[in-house]
C-alpha cells in the first residue's frame, strides 16, 4: 500500500515537472522562466526522491527504478545549468 502511494506521487511529480518546463519554454521574460523552471526543477527533486523512497520499499522492478533515478538525476543537472545560465544572462 506505501508503495503504491509513493508510486502515484511520481507520476504527480513527473507530470507536473514536464508540464511546467512546457510552459517555461513558452515564456517571453528570463525572470519568467527562471520562476516556471524552478518549479520544474522543484517537482524533478520530488520525483528523486519519491524514487529513492521506492527504492527502499523494494516496489516494482529495480533495474527500472535505477535506470529512472539516473535519468532524474540527469534532468536536474541540465536544467539548474539552463535556470544558472539564464539568472547569469539575466543580470
Amino acid at each position: 500500500m506505501t508503495g503504491l502511494y509513493y508510486a502515484n506521487q511520481l507520476l504527480r511529480s513527473g507530470g507536473s515537472s514536464a508540464l511546467n518546463f512546457g510552459e517555461a519554454q513558452g515564456t517571453y521574460s528570463d525572470k519568467d522562466y527562471i520562476n516556471k523552471a524552478s518549479i520544474s526543477l522543484k517537482e524533478l527533486k520530488e520525483s528523486r526522491v519519491n524514487l529513492k523512497i521506492l527504492s527502499k520499499l523494494e516496489y516494482g522492478s529495480g533495474q527500472i527504478r535505477m535506470e529512472l533515478l539516473d535519468e532524474v538525476e540527469q534532468l536536474i543537472k541540465i536544467l539548474a545549468t539552463k535556470i544558472n545560465l539564464n539568472l547569469i544572462l539575466a543580470l
